[in-house]
C-alpha cells in the first residue's frame, strides 16, 4: 500500500517563511526540534521504528527524553510531526483563491507548483531523509495508520471551507473527497517511483501531467468516466 498523503517536509519547521522572521527564541526552538527529528530518522532508518525508543532519541539529538516529550507528543509525532504543518495546505489555497478561480483551479496550481519547487512535502525531495521517511511510513502499520489519519483530516478542513462558502455541507464533501483524492493518487505514484529509484525529474515530469490529467477529469465530472459496454 502506498504512503498515501505520507510525504514528509525535509524537517519540523521547513514551511516557506511567512512575511515576519521568527525571533532567536523561536529559531532556538525550531533548531531543537529539527535535530530531535534527525536524529530519531537515523535511527528508525538503521534499526526500524519498533526497535528504537525515546530514551534513545533523546540521547542521539543530546536532550533529555522530557525535552523529546516537550515538542512531540508521541514516538509517533517524532517523525511524522512535519506532515502536520501541511494538513491545512489545501483548504488554505481553496480560502485564499483569488475572485472567480475554482476550487479545482486553486489545488491544481498549488500542486502543479509544488511539483515544480521539488518540494519535499510532496515526496520530490532529494534528499535521502525524505526517501527514509517515505520508507518508514510504508513499511510501518502504525506509521500508515497516523498518515492516514492526517489524510483524512485535510479533507475535512478543505469541506469545512467549501459548505462555508456554499452553505451546502453534503456536497462539500463528496466535492473534497474528489479533489483531495487528486492529490493522493498523485502522492501515491510519486511515492511509488521514488521508492523505486525512478529519477527526480522524470518523476516530477509525470507527477504534473498526471495532476493536469486528474484535475480535468474532475472538473469535467465522472459522468462519461467509466461506462459499462
Amino acid at each position: 500500500m502506498a504512503a498515501r498523503e505520507a510525504a514528509p517536509a525535509d524537517q519540523p519547521g521547513a514551511r516557506a517563511p511567512g512575511p515576519r522572521a521568527p525571533g532567536l527564541r523561536e529559531r532556538k526552538k525550531q533548531q531543537t526540534a529539527a535535530r530531535i527529528w534527525q536524529a530519531a530518522v537515523e535511527l528508525f532508518a538503521e534499526r526500524g521504528f519498533d526497535k528504537v525508543s525515546v530514551a534513545e532519541i533523546a540521547a542521539a539529538a543530546d536532550v533529555s527524553k522530557m525535552t523529546v516529550f516537550n515538542y512531540f507528543g508521541t514516538k509517533e509525532d517524532v517523525l511524522l510531526g512535519p506532515m502536520e504543518e501541511h494538513v491545512a495546505d489545501a483548504a488554505d489555497a481553496v480560502r485564499a483563491r483569488a475572485p472567480g478561480e475554482s476550487a479545482a483551479e486553486a489545488l491544481r496550481r498549488q500542486l502543479l507548483d509544488q511539483i515544480e519547487a521539488r518540494d519535499p512535502s510532496v515526496g520530490l525531495s532529494d534528499s535521502a531523509r525524505t526517501l527514509q521517511v517515505l520508507r518508514l511510513i510504508t513499511e510501518t502499520p502504525v506509521l500508515l495508520h497516523r498518515a492516514h489519519a492526517f489524510h483524512l483530516r485535510r479533507q475535512q478542513l478543505l469541506a469545512a471551507v467549501l459548505a462555508e462558502e456554499t452553505g451546502d455541507a453534503v456536497l462539500a464533501e463528496v466535492a473534497a473527497a474528489q479533489l483531495i483524492g487528486v492529490r493522493n493518487a498523485v502522492f501515491a505514484e510519486v511515492h511509488r517511483r521514488r521508492m523505486a529509484d525512478a529519477p527526480l525529474d522524470q518523476v516530477a515530469a509525470d507527477a504534473a501531467r498526471l495532476a493536469r490529467d486528474a484535475f480535468g477529469l474532475v472538473e469535467k465530472g465522472l459522468s462519461g468516466y467509466a461506462v459499462k459496454a
